[in-house]
C-alpha cells in the first residue's frame, strides 16, 4: 500500500526517538573523549567507489546494494556502508597531506537489500569509527578500547570479543591454496555462492552461515598457521595491548569479516542474549583500501555498530533509562483577545527557554486542562476574560493543583524561575 512504508524501513516516532537520543548521547560523549571528530558523507555515491572498495564477490555487492542511473546516465548507489565513503572524503580533501593520524566517527542510513528480520531494515542505522594514517598495532587497540567502553557506558556487560588476523595480502597467497586444495573435495557441500566464491575468494567460504558450508570447511587449516613474521607480531602486540587494557578476548580462527578491504586485524563484539543475531559490533584493519581507491598507501582501521540491533539489545535487557520527563508549561485561553494575549505570553515563555504550548483546538478550560496533564505540563497558565480585565492569570501547579494570580506582564519571569527550581 502506498501510505504504508517500504518493507524493510521504519518510522521513528516522537514517542521512541529519545531512545535515540540517549544513544547518540552516549557515542558523541565517548568519541569526544577519545578525540574522534564527527563528518557526515553523503548517502549515495558513485557506485565504482564501493565496487572497488568492498569488492565485487562480496554479498554487499552481488546482492545487496541499491543501485540505479540518475537522469545523467551516471551509475549511482546508496551507501550500503560507510568506510568506503569517508576514505573517498579523506582523499578528495588531500587529508594525508598533512601526515597525521585522522580519527572520525559517523552516525547515518546505510541501505542493503536484505530479508528483514528483528533489528535488521533495509534502511538502517550505524554509527562507526575509522582511523586512517597509523600502522601501529596500538590503534587496533583503541579502537576496540572505544567500543568496548561505549557498550560498557550502556550497561552492556555479557560481551565477548572475539579476534583474529587475516595477515596482508601475501600472507593470503599461500593460505589460499592451502583452504582451497581442503575444500575442493568437499565443493558438493557448499552453497552455489561459495561454490562460485571457492576460486575467487575462498576465505568468504569461513564466513558463510549455510550448515553445508559451515561443515565442509570445519578442520580447515588456520590462517594464523600463515601469517608472515610482521603480520604475527602485530597481532601479538595486539593481543598484548588488550589485555594491558583489561580486554579479555578470544581468537576466532573462522572470522574474516565480509568484506574485501580487511587486512590483519578483525574484530567483532557479541551480546550473548540477543541470540543468534548476536553480533552488535564488526571492524578490522584495512591497509590497502586507501591505495586501492586511488590514494597514497594509508593503514587504517574502523568499526560499526548497527543502532537498531543496540537499542534492541537496550530494550531486551531493560538497559534503557526512564523516558525524561519534558517539562513545560501549558497556556490555556478562552476567547480571541485571551489567545492573543496567551500567545504574548507563550513566545515570551520559549525567548526565555522554558518550552511551551498553547491550545490550538478550541477546546473547553476542563479539556484544555486535562490536555496539560497529559501531556505532563509543570504548570498551566490560564486566561479568560476575567483575566483579562484584572490583567492577571491564573498560574497553576499541574503537580499539586495549587495556584496563584500572577500579573500578566509578570508570568514569564516567575515562570522562568519556578522552572528552574
Amino acid at each position: 500500500m502506498i501510505m504504508q512504508a517500504l518493507r524493510g524501513t521504519q518510522d521513528i516516532l516522537p514517542r521512541d526517538i529519545w531512545k535515540w537520543n540517549y544513544v547518540e548521547k552516549k557515542i558523541r560523549e565517548w568519541c569526544r573523549l577519545y578525540r574522534f571528530g564527527e563528518i557526515r558523507t553523503p548517502m549515495f555515491e558513485a557506485t565504482e567507489l564501493f565496487l572497488r572498495g568492498i569488492g565485487d564477490t562480496t554479498d554487499v555487492v552481488t546482492k545487496e546494494m541499491y543501485t540505479f542511473n540518475d537522469r545523467g546516465g551516471r551509475s549511482i548507489t546508496l551507501r550500503p556502508e560507510n568506510t568506503a565513503a569517508v576514505v573517498r572524503s579523506f582523499l578528495e580533501h588531500k587529508a594525508y597531506a598533512d601526515d597525521n593520524v585522522h580519527k572520525v566517527f559517523y552516525i547515518g542510513s546505510m541501505f542493503r537489500y536484505d530479508r528483514p528480520q528483528a533489528g535488521r531494515f533495509r534502511e538502517f542505522h550505524q554509527f562507526g569509527v575509522e582511523t586512517l594514517g597509523s600502522y601501529s598495532p596500538a590503534a587496533d587497540a583503541e579502537c576496540i578500547a572505544l567500543a568496548v567502553d561505549f557498550f560498557h557506558s550502556l550497561g552492556l556487560k555479557n560481551l565477548k570479543l572475539l579476534i583474529n588476523s587475516i595477515g596482508h595480502v601475501e600472507c593470503r597467497k599461500a593460505y589460499r591454496e592451502r583452504l582451497i586444495k581442503f575444500l575442493e573435495p568437499k565443493k558438493d557441500q557448499l552453497c552455489d555462492d561459495c561454490k562460485e566464491r571457492l576460486y575467487k575468494n575462498p576465505l568468504r567460504v569461513l564466513d558463510c552461515k549455510e550448515d553445508g558450508c559451515k561443515a565442509a570447511s570445519e578442520g580447515a587449516p588456520q590462517i594464523t598457521d600463515y601469517l608472515c613474521e610482521d603480520c604475527h607480531n602485530k597481532f601479538e602486540a595486539v593481543k598484548k595491548y588488550l589485555t594491558a587494557l583489561g580486554i579479555p578476548y578470544e581468537i576466532d580462527s573462522r572470522l574474516v569479516r565480509g568484506l574485501d578491504y580487511y587486512t590483519n586485524t578483525a574484530f567483532e563484539i557479541q551480546y550473548a542474549p540477543l541470540g543468534a543475531q548476536s553480533t552488535i559490533c564488526g571492524g578490522g584493519r584495512y591497509d590497502g583500501l586507501v591505495e586501492e581507491i586511488g590514494g597514497p598507501a594509508t593503514p587504517g582501521i574502523g568499526f560499526a555498530i548497527g543502532l537498531e540491533r543496540l537499542i534492541l539489545a537496550l530494550e531486551k535487557q531493560n538497559l534503557l533509562p526512564a523516558e525524561p520527563k519534558d517539562e513545560n508549561v501549558f497556556v490555556a485561553v478562552m476567547g480571541e483577545d485571551a489567545m492573543a494575549e496567551g500567545l504574548r505570553i507563550e513566545d515570551g515563555l520559549r525567548r526565555s527557554g522554558v518550552p511551551a504550548e498553547i491550545d490550538l483546538q478550541n477546546r473547553s478550560l476542563k479539556g484544555q486542562l486535562k490536555q496539560a496533564n497529559k501531556q505532563g505540563a509543570a504548570y498551566a497558565v490560564i486566561i479568560g476574560e476575567q483575566e483579562l480585565k484584572q490583567k492577571m492569570g491564573v498560574v497553576r501547579d499541574m503537580n499539586n493543583n495549587s495556584q496563584e494570580n500572577v500579573a500578566l506582564d509578570d508570568i514569564v519571569e516567575y515562570l522562568k524561575k519556578q522552572m528552574q527550581r
